[in-house]
């Protein structure tokens, strides 16, 4: 396929994943009436949050990520309990937990036993796109909150970036996901950080050779030689725009500069690198889809509605008669 008719399939797919916006389950109006301030306190303790620290927008969208991926867009990443996701190992570097319980307090005093955790969370990645100059999408809300979380779902389904691309397509698919948001989620990772220790073997033993995976940039190599020294350091995901959402992510693969080697395979595989080409061509494209995107991810469920509740404190599950 030429780049200029794979262009044209992706403004097609934008446009086909955007009239899919009117079939969903969940209505964009859930709370018009029962909190119609809703949005507007989820806006502006983001503006409040992210301006003392950048780093909670990318992540808010992580968290949100890791709490559709087990159990569907339920707030069970959120349930702090023995053995609950949040103790997992996928999720030992998940940060802005107290952003979410600051926003939950706050609609309690608007709409006492109104707004879901759930939805809170949904809300909040939006906005936390947003605070970062990416594309601002409408949420459809109603989401209840499950009750049942456990560290192994989480370790057992959560991609912790050494998948090969297969393996994440068949995962996405299992979501209702699909190859196009598979490579267009994962330019979420045009902004934030994850820690060496997810790398190290790339840059020291990679595969066992007890060399550098051979795909990295040389220069990159020695950067992340140098900055990878200790397991417990932090090393941005975008080396070159590492604070702005744009699509330098897709263009670093092109350069042997993803940092995750689930990203780089993006470029080496034949059904997703021509869509890593074009989305490398067109940020407008990218922001679309990724709107797109984020829709259906947020659109995940995998419990029944009536398993689920609207907790007063997102870290606890209801007590009975509450």
């Amino acid at each position: 396929m030429s780049f200029v008719s794979l262009t044209a399939a992706l403004f097609l797919a934008a446009a086909v994943s955007a009239s899919q916006f009117d079939d969903i389950d969940l209505p964009f109006d859930y709370y018009s009436l029962s909190c119609p301030t809703m949005e507007s306190i989820v806006h502006k303790k983001m503006e409040e949050w992210v301006k003392k620290d950048y780093s909670l927008a990318p992540a808010l969208m992580r968290l949100h990520f890791h709490d559709c991926f087990v159990r569907g867009c339920d707030g069970s990443i959120l349930l702090d309990h023995e053995g609950s996701e949040k103790s997992a190992k996928a999720s030992k570097t998940l940060r802005g937990f107290e952003v979410i319980d600051d926003i939950k307090a706050e609609l309690e005093k608007a709409c006492p036993k109104t707004v879901s955790c759930a939805d809170i969370l949904t809300a909040a990645a939006r906005d936390a796109t947003v605070a970062v100059g990416g594309p601002f999408w409408m949420v459809p809300y109603g989401r209840k909150d499950g009750t049942v979380s456990t560290a192994k779902e989480a370790d057992q389904l959560v991609p912790m970036g050494h998948e090969l691309v297969t393996d994440l397509l068949e995962f996405f698919q299992s979501k209702g996901l699909n190859v196009l948001d598979l490579v267009v989620l994962s330019g979420a990772h045009t902004i934030g950080r994850t820690t060496c220790e997810s790398l190290q073997y790339r840059l020291y033993n990679y595969n066992g050779t007890r060399k550098a995976d051979s795909r990295l940039d040389h220069l990159y190599l020695n950067y992340l030689g140098r900055k990878c020294r200790w397991a417990s350091e932090y090393v941005d995901l975008d080396a070159v725009t590492p604070k702005k959402f744009d699509v330098q992510y897709y263009k670093n693969l092109q350069k042997g500069m993803g940092l995750l080697l689930t990203d780089q395979l993006l470029y080496t595989d034949p059904r997703t690198a021509p869509i890593v080409t074009a989305l490398a061509a067109q940020p407008d494209v990218f922001e679309n889809l990724f709107a797109a995107s984020m829709v259906k991810l947020g659109n995940i469920q995998d419990y029944l509605t009536i398993d689920g509740e609207v907790r007063l404190n997102c870290a606890r599950v209801n007590t009975p008669n509450y």
